[in-house]
């Protein structure tokens, strides 16, 4: 995806986990982070901690999602999601990829990845990696920041 394209529709989930979510229910009001992740992925779990810590601190001002995308056969039991994401703290609507149909819409081609929308479904910012917490934060407040005083901007 490249910046300021709107969202993809939530479509062609294989499952849900913590509830489903569709487009219309994440603009409007609040900016968006969506982040892709995967069981088999080293970096995603490490990095999961500080994802659950910003997502307690901005949840009155962000919206957040998950998506589950697999790299592998192994990575598409539904169980096995589900119990990784609890052991993650993951509680966020998950949806999971398991066709790649979300990923493809999106364009996206690694784990962790992370997409900042404005609350009109504008893509704002990306990045991949396990690193650059302090980025995304820093990216998501500019967003926060546009969105409270739109004047400026123009």
């Amino acid at each position: 995806m490249k910046l300021r394209e709107q969202m993809p529709e939530l479509t062609g989930a294989t499952a849900w986990l913590n509830g489903e979510v569709a487009k219309t229910d994440l603009l409007g009001e609040k900016p968006t982070l969506i982040h892709f992740w995967s069981i088999s992925c080293y970096l995603c779990k490490e990095s999961m901690p500080q994802i659950n810590i910003f997502r307690d601190e901005y949840s009155e001002k962000l919206n957040f999602m998950a998506v589950h995308m697999p790299r592998s056969e192994a990575d598409l039991n539904d169980d096995k999601i589900k119990a990784t994401a609890e052991e993650l703290g993951i509680t966020q609507p998950i949806f999971v990829d398991g066709e790649h149909k979300l990923t493809e819409a999106f364009e996206n081609e690694y784990v962790p990845a992370y997409y900042v929308f404005d609350k009109t479904g504008q893509l704002r910012h990306y990045q991949a990696g396990g690193s650059g917490i302090k980025l995304l934060e820093k990216r998501v407040n500019r967003v926060l920041d546009d969105q409270a005083n739109p004047a400026e901007k123009e």
